[in-house]
């Protein structure tokens, strides 16, 4: 494939932006996902849940050097309505796959009944990130061998909620213009290279946040802030319920999107999918708009304004997230996370250890959980630190997979005793106790 000298030159800088700061931490560097393609990777099948890996090669594989995709489905009889569709940028691939494994992502999937699918594409950006060359073919195979690999054929045909980061927004944008009856709603991560591309009134239907950090997004041959604002009013000229933000004071590589994305996305999935499953344009009565320069929103529904110069979003609740995202950069979670549960204490040995389930906030995920015995506090998981976090760069998970959700007493109880355990999310907030009697 041939490119110009400048536009080789752009690939090439905006893939020393991606990688240039807040490289993700991981807490255990044997959990560090590796740059190479991924021989054996781990397989977690369960009666609820299964999270898996597929590997494009080859002929399979004619838009990269070879490309990973990380498989998380919620596994049941219920048919899933949707796929939640992650791609990184430039170089991002070399942290590998983690966001399959995040649980707060998997907690999002199984409310809303829908897969998650990341992508670790081996290659040069100035390739896959053209969908029509090849990239947009290679999904569609692994959907396919997803499908087959659990049982769930309509992963093939069910719409896509995507996200995309620098050359993935400008690969999201390119399926936003070739795929958007199969898009129930998108957000691009300082999306770059600024193309002019001409979409459907279809397109135009389809929910859109677009995120950039203004003078401080990247080398300026990326173009990411042009690409928002370009396509912002291109899109809004077409009445499309596009919404736009500028996070001043971050950057390409710092962004706290990922709390501003699942509300936005939750607000289309109420609207957009009908009972049929077929996508159906947002109801305006329900839609609001919003002003970038006051931050004030209000109901679509009555305003007679020229409206194109407005932010439009899918509802009241987005339209408030929107609001405190633009303007403290991130959107802090109101309500508390569920409480655990398949709690079990058992002696082993001179220990005793206490297990349990839990699901992840979907707002805010789990930052850890604390263990009470007879209603005082005695212990922590993990001890310090967060027990599963993502980095504010590409969105990378760590530590993957999460740790068990295990506690060991080294005094076992002599007589009986009340256990309990507490999840408190990422944001401080903390659910009701479960508790259990411990019988020695």
């Amino acid at each position: 494939m041939k490119f110009t000298i400048k536009l080789a030159l752009t690939f090439a800088m905006l893939t020393a932006v991606c990688c240039q700061c807040g490289q993700p931490r991981y807490d255990n560097p044997d959990n560090k996902p590796g740059g190479k393609e991924q021989e054996n990777p781990e397989e977690i099948t369960t009666p609820v849940d299964s999270v898996f890996q597929i590997t494009l090669k080859d002929d399979d594989c004619n838009f990269a050097d070879w490309a990973d995709y990380g498989v998380y489905v919620p596994t049941g009889k219920r048919r899933l309505q949707g796929i939640l569709i992650l791609q990184h940028g430039c170089g991002m691939e070399q942290f590998g796959l983690t966001r399959h494994y995040d649980l707060q992502y998997q907690a999002f999937a199984r409310k809303w009944n829908l897969a998650v699918i990341e992508t670790a594409i081996h290659g040069t950006c100035g390739l896959w990130g053209y969908p029509e060359k090849g990239s947009a073919a290679g999904l569609e195979k692994v959907l396919a061998k997803a499908a087959v690999k659990t049982g769930h054929d309509e992963i093939i045909t069910v719409p896509w909620l995507l996200w995309g980061h620098s050359a993935g927004g400008f690969w999201t944008l390119g399926m936003l213009r070739d795929y958007p009856e199969r898009i129930i709603a998108a957000v691009c991560y300082s999306a770059a290279w600024d193309p002019d591309y001409a979409y459907t009134q279809t397109a135009a239907e389809v929910p859109l946040l677009l995120r950039h950090a203004g003078k401080d997004d990247g080398d300026p041959s990326s173009k990411c802030p042009e690409t928002a604002r370009h396509t912002f009013t291109k899109l809004r000229a077409m009445d499309a319920p596009v919404s736009i933000v500028l996070n001043n004071g971050q950057n390409h590589n710092l962004s706290f999107l990922r709390t501003m994305a699942i509300p936005f996305w939750e607000a289309a999935l109420k609207q957009r999918i009908s009972s049929s499953g077929a996508l159906q344009p947002l109801d305006r009565k329900q839609t609001w708009l919003a002003d970038t320069t006051t931050f004030e929103i209000f109901r679509e529904e009555g305003y007679s304004g020229d409206k194109t110069r407005l932010a439009r979003l899918p509802d009241e609740a987005s339209a408030k997230a929107w609001k405190e995202f633009a303007i403290t950069n991130v959107v802090t979670d109101k309500t508390a996370p569920a409480a655990p549960f398949d709690l079990t204490a058992a002696k082993l040995g001179e220990v005793l250890e206490i297990s349990w389930k839990a699901d992840a906030d979907v707002e805010s995920g789990i930052g850890s959980f604390n263990i009470y015995k007879d209603g005082s506090l005695i212990g922590r998981v993990p001890e310090s630190g967060v027990f599963q976090d993502y980095d504010r760069n590409g969105d990378n998970t760590y530590p993957v997979p999460a740790p068990a959700m295990k506690y060991r007493l080294t005094e076992v109880p002599s007589k009986s005793a009340r256990i309990g355990v507490e999840t408190v999310n990422r944001d401080g907030l903390k659910s009701s106790i479960t508790e259990i009697k411990y019988k020695p």
